[in-house]
């Protein structure tokens, strides 16, 4: 609101010093350190409200070191995060621009569903909190939104060489150089990822329908939306299970945040895309502003939530983190490098699922189920095992730090 504000009245009077706001490295700076504040000195102001209305956490004795403790632990908490995500980007970053638009829609939507999942948790008493198929319902419901946005909307396009039969006439084209060969490249919609580790560094969801003969690329949506239904709905549960000891969750998600900003930001910029042979994505680079309040929320609510944590984000937060980081991945085309960049998160929920698929194997076998983990998700192993959880945490901080770095490596290493 304030960039639409401030362009207005540089445009219109010339105002010095507004000409800042044009710049999205600036705007971004403002939105870390306003989501910071929001998520700081207000935060503690909503820790201190939960405490009153007794919006505790309800924990079930594992057998866990310390994990009794943290039994009436403000829950929720990720209402602050919400917070200092929307408000810094409603202010700062450009709310006409449509990937800013699906990411605040992912940002409310996503912490809607995990909010009601809370309410019926702390509130009705309900220890299973929201039934999983609507869980899912949600998560699907968000992917197809997102997916037919991008594949539909006319300002969502990326840029690409187009030879004379693919030339639209009534598009604007520019001419190229690369050594001493020109060519076109042109403003397109396309279904066209790109792939970490490939030569081409591009990968067209169309081309899995290749089998079918011509006309294939007519059914590419489809292929598309199911890649999009798939990615929304596991980052958003594996984001889920990882928020199971403190700090574990939200510090990794700003690991993964100062990365997919950084991703944008190249996505976004012409002359640096065209450098690291990637694909230009017109429009983009306003997400970086958006960026910047997800990383100052993580880490202003990583103030309250490190341990020993003093609230918890509840699945009003985790959920939206998961949703938020997939969306965004899909928003700058890398959705293929999350498998990279969510190893953290992608382990976790590997865990749980080979436990409990070995477990019911096992158990139908030789009617005794066999464990291969002390207990799932992984952290919850480690604990069993006698590391103590911020030893653990800080472990996983910083193999997701390496694999942030693996990720911006595979920009290069193909």
């Amino acid at each position: 609101m304030l960039f639409l504000l401030f362009e207005y009245l540089h445009k219109n009077y010339d105002i010095p010093g507004l000409r800042l706001f044009q710049y999205i490295t600036f705007r971004t700076s403002l939105a870390v350190v306003l989501s910071l504040i929001i998520t700081t000195v207000y935060g503690r102001r909503l820790i201190n409200y939960l405490h009153k209305k007794q919006v505790g956490e309800t924990v079930r004795n594992l057998g866990l070191e310390g994990q009794m403790q943290k039994q009436g632990t403000p829950t929720m908490g990720g209402i602050i995060i919400l917070l200092g995500i929307l408000i810094p980007s409603l202010l700062f970053a450009n709310i006409t621009n449509i990937y800013v638009i699906l990411m605040i829609v992912t940002t409310i939507w996503m912490g809607t569903v995990g909010f009601i999942d809370d309410y019926i948790k702390v509130f009705k008493k309900n220890k299973e909190g929201l039934a999983g198929r609507f869980k899912i319902v949600g998560q699907v419901g968000l992917a197809i939104i997102i997916g037919c946005t991008m594949y539909f909307h006319p300002s969502i396009m990326v840029r690409q060489t187009v030879n004379e039969a693919e030339i639209d006439s009534s598009a604007p084209m520019v001419l190229r150089q690369k050594n001493q060969n020109y060519y076109y490249t042109q403003d397109v919609k396309s279904t066209k990822t790109n792939v970490p580790f490939y030569k081409d560094n591009e990968f067209d969801y169309a081309k899995v329908l290749k089998f079918l003969g011509d006309g294939y690329e007519k059914y590419a949506f489809y292929v598309f939306l199911l890649a999009v239904i798939i990615i929304i709905t596991g980052v958003s549960n594996a984001a889920n299970i990882t928020d199971g000891i403190d700090g574990l969750a939200t510090g990794t998600s700003a690991i993964i945040g100062i990365t997919l900003g950084l991703l944008a930001y190249v996505s976004g910029n012409i002359i640096m895309a065209d450098y690291l042979n990637i694909m230009y994505i017109p429009n983009s680079g306003e997400l970086v502003v958006f960026a910047g309040a997800f990383v100052g929320a993580c880490v202003g609510f990583l103030w309250y939530n490190s341990y020993p944590a003093q609230v918890f984000m509840g699945d009003t937060g985790s959920l939206a983190i998961g949703g938020i980081i997939a969306a965004f991945a899909f928003m700058i085309r890398k959705e293929l490098l999350i498998p990279v960049l969510c190893g953290v998160f992608l382990v976790e929920i590997l865990s749980v699922m080979i436990q409990v698929t070995y477990f019911k194997y096992t158990k139908r076998r030789y009617g005794e189920g066999r464990r291969v983990f002390l207990m799932s998700p992984l952290h919850h192993h480690y604990q069993k095992k006698g590391y103590h959880e911020a030893k653990i945490v800080t472990r996983f901080w910083i193999i997701g730090i390496f694999l942030a770095i693996a990720a911006i490596i595979t920009l290069k290493v193909r």
